[in-house]
């Protein structure tokens, strides 16, 4: 077998391997990236008549930025129409192989927007893109990866044996894109089921929750130098369990959950008990998501001095009626690492928010309401990792922006 089937092959493994919608778009943009020297890429999902940028990787521009920091990249929208390279690519579903993006031959519909090079003083150079296809025939989206390197790090044209591997490579991850999205798409019903009962449970709120885990979670594992692929599949599970951390409010009446005054002592008694109603729901321990989620939805409102809540817990058969509170308080690393985490992400995120009930804490009023946590509240070391990743905290707000 030659080293490019193994490659092959190893890639397919690990893609399938990959749950969340988000992490596994992020890895295929790495995976298409390492397998042809590609020194950055971009990768769209189709939206409609539009693609949308979901990730961009640089290694010349991430190279230039300080230990632990990520490449800050826009959001945004292209039309699926023959203008540009990747409109092109998708509308046609064909690829396209670009020896010089600053002289494409002028009989051609589409052309490169220097823009992007102007304002980050990055030149592209070569360009290799291809459209994510469904076995249906369906557009998924783009996958464009520019500037190969030669072994000396030079940059070079793609190589026309470089595409027969990228078309399979895009085509199994376009299966494993399918099966993510379905796996997304039933965990937003699931949050959709909350969201009837509590309007804070919006799809964008969980969507950046998880994100802003991910984030805080990655920045924290490379301090302690965690191995990178155990840190991938544990971000693959935390996203998804984070998104899912208030799901036990299904379970609490309407009454209670839109009542727009202060709760009173037994009310909030009640609503504490979201915390173990979500947990009940992933007692029957079968995966990691299960271990992952119990966690977070049972302990995210427990505080690094002690004074949150539910606290340790008494489980008599993971039924709720059965699971009680011991009075005993959860404190420091008592908490579980990810539900810390969680804790941090969303109560930023809600501070940061409009609702029903509230208008936006302006972001100055949010980071110093954080910094006063600090080590009451929340970690202090998760704390600092938070600041030190803020500029990627404020474009993950952008990514997710809500629906008024």
């Amino acid at each position: 077998m030659t080293s490019t089937m193994k490659k092959i092959l190893q890639i397919d493994k690990d893609l399938n391997k990959i749950q969340d919608l988000d992490i596994l778009l992020e890895r295929i943009l790495y995976y298409a990236r390492e397998a042809v020297s590609a020194d950055a890429g971009s990768i769209y999902i189709r939206d409609g008549n539009e693609l949308e940028i979901k990730y961009a990787q640089n290694d010349t521009l991430q190279k230039k930025l300080a230990e632990g920091q990520k490449l800050n990249f826009s959001i945004f929208r292209i039309p699926v129409n023959e203008k540009t390279i990747s409109g092109y690519v998708a509308a046609n579903s064909t690829h396209l192989n670009i020896r010089d993006m600053y002289n494409i031959p002028p009989d051609r519909p589409y052309s490169f927007n220097t823009h992007y090079d102007e304002t980050s003083g990055y030149k592209t150079i070569s360009s290799l893109t291809f459209p994510l296809v469904s076995n249906q025939g369906e557009i998924l989206g783009v996958l464009q990866l520019l500037n190969a390197k030669s072994p000396k790090g030079n940059i070079v044209s793609f190589k026309k044996s470089d595409e027969p591997f990228v078309l399979h490579f895009a085509s199994n991850a376009t299966v494993a894109l399918q099966r993510a999205r379905m796996t997304r798409t039933l965990l937003l019903r699931m949050i959709q089921m909350a969201e009837l009962r509590d309007p804070k449970e919006t799809g964008a709120h969980v969507n950046r929750v998880g994100s802003y885990a991910c984030e805080i979670y990655e920045a924290w594992a490379k301090k302690r130098h965690i191995p990178d692929d155990s840190m991938q599949k544990q971000k693959d599970t935390l996203r998804m369990a984070a998104m899912l951390h208030d799901v036990g409010k299904v379970g609490i009446s309407d009454l209670i959950l839109k009542k727009p005054g202060r709760f009173n002592e037994e009310e909030y008694e009640i609503m504490k008990s979201h915390t173990y109603v979500g947990a009940r729901l992933f007692a029957n321990e079968e995966s990691d998501l299960d271990r992952i989620a119990r966690d977070i939805a049972i302990s995210h409102h427990e505080n690094w001095d002690g004074s949150g809540y539910p606290g340790k817990i008494v489980w008599e058969n993971a039924k709720a009626d059965e699971i009680l509170p011991s009075g005993v308080g959860l404190k420091g690393e008592e908490i579980p690492l990810f539900a810390r985490i969680v804790s941090l992400a969303d109560v930023y995120d809600a501070l940061s928010c409009q609702r029903v009930y509230k208008e936006a804490w302006t972001e100055e009023d949010v980071l110093h309401e954080i910094r006063k946590c600090k080590g009451n509240k929340f970690d202090p070391e998760l704390v600092d990792i938070f600041f030190e990743i803020f500029p990627v905290i404020k474009q993950i707000q952008k990514k997710y922006p809500d629906d008024h």
